[in-house]
């Protein structure tokens, strides 16, 4: 067996990944699997927090400063979570970013494992704090998050969301700001923990940017039959809508508002209008 020494610590290279641990959980880490990835990621150069978030898949991360991770304030009431959080703590702040040995390493593994729950919890405080903030609104106007599956909502921009603030409750979701609605994201992004996110991000950042909420209301599907609209067919969003605007409205207000609405439509929602 081999000694090799990371920080202040000696560990016993072994092979990767052990028996008893799955690809999945392995894709969970942060671990890159596939044979594609570029050397330079190995090459110590950088930081941990750096090599981490460079990672395939790792994008839609922020890459927390260093002075915000080392202020116990931010890190209150962690400790006692983490079985090597001294040794986490101390990987995550590193210089050095590990190579291909320190990945192949049974007694770095085990830190490592630490390392990235204790900072994805440090993530999801630092991404609501204002620096943060402004990092994941860069990102979000990048579109590094991905857009909102849902096709009548034209690529609007969506938000990570953990579902759980638990570690290993639930995997990353995205949250659309315009239709209000959570889908699971990219499928690079959907081994990630959910609570690396936390489940008040998205709307701490509308409310420090209210400038990007959407303004026009989600366009709602109107079902047709040979071109017809059917008699008294709502979709959910169109309720939605009506029980916003008041027991008045219909869902010709809500297609009027609606900004791909053609004239053909309008036509036909005037003459509804006209007949009510």
């Amino acid at each position: 067996q081999v000694r090799r020494q990371f920080g202040t610590r000696l560990y016993t290279v072994c092979s990767w990944p052990p028996h008893d641990v799955n690809m999945s959980a392995a894709n969970m880490l942060g671990f890159p699997l596939d044979e594609s990835e570029d050397d330079d990621e190995f090459s110590g150069e950088s930081g941990w927090i750096p090599w981490f978030c460079g990672l395939k898949g790792h994008e839609i991360f922020a890459e927390v400063d260093e002075e915000y991770a080392r202020d116990n304030f931010n890190l209150y009431g962690l400790r006692g979570r983490f079985q090597f959080y001294d040794h986490a703590l101390e990987m995550i702040l590193s210089s050095e970013a590990p190579d291909e040995d320190d990945l192949a390493d049974c007694d770095f593994m085990e830190v490592y494992r630490d390392a990235v729950e204790l900072y994805g919890i440090i993530h999801s405080r630092y991404i609501i704090s204002p620096r943060g903030l402004q990092v994941m609104r860069d990102k979000y106007l990048k579109g590094t998050f991905g857009t909102c599956p849902r096709a009548l909502c034209d690529r609007q921009h969506v938000l990570p969301i953990g579902m759980s603030e638990e570690l290993r409750a639930a995997l990353v979701r995205v949250f659309c700001p315009k239709c209000e609605q959570v889908y699971s994201p990219k499928s690079k992004y959907k081994d990630l923990d959910g609570a690396f996110f936390g489940y008040s991000f998205p709307q701490i950042f509308l409310q420090t940017y209210p400038s990007l909420v959407p303004l026009d209301p989600p366009r709602p599907f109107v079902p047709r039959v040979f071109g017809f609209k059917l008699h008294k067919q709502h979709s959910l969003i169109t309720k939605k809508l009506e029980s916003e605007q008041g027991p008045g409205s219909t869902d010709a207000a809500a297609s009027r508002q609606a900004p791909g609405a053609t004239e053909q439509e309008r036509m036909e929602d005037a003459s509804e209008d006209g007949g009510a």
